[in-house]
């Protein structure tokens, strides 16, 4: 008797807590996305303000000689203190703290992101905001119902993105167009594969927390970030492709 019981209520008390995980997981991912999506908002329309304004886009372009003020070049580098900032003190800063980090990053980003309004026509900006968006969303919805494990695939692709840094770099001193063209092609297959690895990595994450706590928020906002990466750089990629320029 005592055998029939258990083998009736452990498949049940198994479909309780599968059901229970699954839920974890959702409202995990539904808070990572809300936090990149609020943070790609708050750059697109700091990209936008600043873009659209003579007055505030002289405190980043010197008038009189074409060239970055002092400001300018905080902007720009800025954002990468903050990354920094974020990753190696996630143990000691509260979600908040970090919250508020990742909010001045978007702001950043966006003011750094209004040289684009300079280069680009608005409309193949708008176009290719939305290719991008349709691409990410796609491998997003890949990364987070296949059943192929993307570990492996994830490991070459960060191998892949260092490469096309140095690349960028090199090209920096070298200003081959061949080269920057290949750069753009590999950016493009880099950030799109790893929208999705990044997606199942965090279902995996938001499969083994408590949903609700303290470090949970702290890995959503983390894995915000991560996918709010991944976003930008795979638009500025295919902007070199899509957009036209002034």
């Amino acid at each position: 008797m005592r055998d029939f019981t258990n083998n009736n209520i452990q498949p049940e008390m198994n479909s309780v807590a599968t059901s229970a995980s699954l839920t974890d997981v959702r409202s995990f991912l539904s808070n990572v996305f809300t936090y990149m999506t609020g943070a790609l908002a708050i750059t697109g329309v700091i990209a936008y303000w600043f873009g659209q304004s003579e007055s505030l886009m002289s405190y980043l372009i010197n008038v009189q000689t074409g060239g970055m003020t002092a400001f300018g070049y905080i902007v720009m580098f800025a954002p990468i203190v903050f990354v920094l900032i974020m990753s190696f003190s996630f143990n000691r800063l509260s979600s908040f703290s970090l919250l508020l980090l990742f909010i001045a990053y978007s702001a950043l980003m966006g003011m750094s992101l209004s040289f684009i309004m300079l280069a680009y026509t608005a409309s193949s900006i708008a176009s290719t905001f939305f290719i991008t968006a349709g691409t990410f969303g796609v491998m997003a919805v890949l990364g987070y119902t296949t059943k192929q494990d993307l570990t492996k695939f994830g490991s070459i692709l960060l191998m892949a993105l260092i490469g096309i840094i140095l690349a960028m770099v090199i090209n920096m001193f070298l200003g081959s167009t061949m080269l920057d063209i290949i750069v753009s092609c590999l950016g493009v297959l880099i950030f799109t594969g790893l929208t999705a690895y990044d997606v199942q990595k965090l279902k995996r994450i938001g499969s083994g927390v408590e949903y609700g706590s303290e470090s949970t928020n702290k890995l959503a906002i983390m894995g915000a970030l991560t996918l709010y990466l991944d976003f930008i750089n795979l638009f500025l990629f295919l902007l070199r492709f899509f957009g036209d320029r002034r």
